[in-house]
């Protein structure tokens, strides 16, 4: 299957595929934290405030860590990297939740299922545009990208250490695992999960420790068969040790949270401004 990326103009200025479904990410993640607070009882414009951190921070931190990695200038409309936008959005979250006198382990129950649902339309994005995807496929499901970031040519996938066979022309376009769509199934999975966990007998905070070990996992497992130049270590590649410290860190609080504690989330002045009295 041939695919090409979703690209149009409107007044002059380019519209992507990635650019519309990142802002639905964000948009239907702030949707979901809504409804969860609503159920609560609680300020539904927190939501709102976790937003704008989210989008601040998370797009910062996504081009940081590409830059540590690749260089090039802080604004560029390409070279976003997810771990660096989930570290930076979620330092960005928990400052906006710590300036509302919001504790921070509620801030991460509730951000807890949005996160992979807003990853999920951000992936999407990832297909719509054409990059991050797999190594050479013969599997029906195969996609040829001709105008991908980059396409998938012989050549450049050989660069990236996949095996070609020999005499293909280096020019010719290859069908490729469609990495991106593996991630948003995953992704889509993990949120139904936590999302009908949300309801748990845990203490406040579990559902963001299962959410990292879900999301490590499935990162870490998609990563075998992405296209990738970073293989350092015995095959692995650095998203793929990042992913394990996540999942680490995932178990470590999914111990410690196990069992329902005395952190109460009341209606009534949780949500005031630091220093205000409720």
């Amino acid at each position: 299957m041939t695919v090409y990326p979703l690209t149009f103009s409107i007044l002059g200025f380019e519209i992507t595929g990635f650019g519309l479904m990142m802002m639905a990410g964000f948009l239907v993640a702030g949707w979901v934290m809504q409804l969860e607070l609503q159920r609560r009882r609680l300020a539904a414009d927190y939501a709102a405030d976790i937003l704008v951190g989210a989008v601040i921070g998370g797009i910062l931190g996504a081009r940081l860590w590409y830059m540590a990695l690749h260089g090039g200038p802080l604004l560029s409309r390409g070279g976003l990297v997810w771990y660096g936008g989930f570290l930076g959005g979620l330092v960005a979250v928990l400052g906006t939740g710590w300036l509302k006198g919001v504790p921070a382990r509620f801030t991460l129950e509730l951000t807890a299922p949005a996160l992979p649902l807003g990853h999920a339309l951000g992936r999407t994005g990832c297909f719509l545009v054409q990059d991050d995807y797999g190594l050479p496929t013969s599997l029906p499901w195969g996609m040829r990208f001709p105008d991908g970031e980059p396409p998938t040519t012989a050549a450049q996938l050989a660069r990236w250490g996949a095996d070609i066979p020999a005499g293909t022309p280096p020019d010719t376009v290859l069908a490729v695992h469609p990495t991106q769509l593996y991630e948003v199934a995953a992704l889509l999975f993990l949120f139904w999960l936590l999302w009908r966990w949300r309801r748990h007998e845990h203490a406040v905070g579990w559902l963001f420790a299962c959410y990292l070990i879900g999301v490590g996992i499935e990162r870490f497992l998609v990563e075998f068969v992405r296209a990738k130049d970073d293989r350092v270590l015995a095959g692995f590649t650095l998203a793929q040790a990042t992913s394990v410290v996540i999942v680490l860190a995932g178990i470590g609080l999914l111990t410690m949270w196990r069992r329902k504690d005395a952190l109460v989330v009341k209606p009534e002045g949780v949500f005031a401004p630091r220093g205000e009295k409720s």
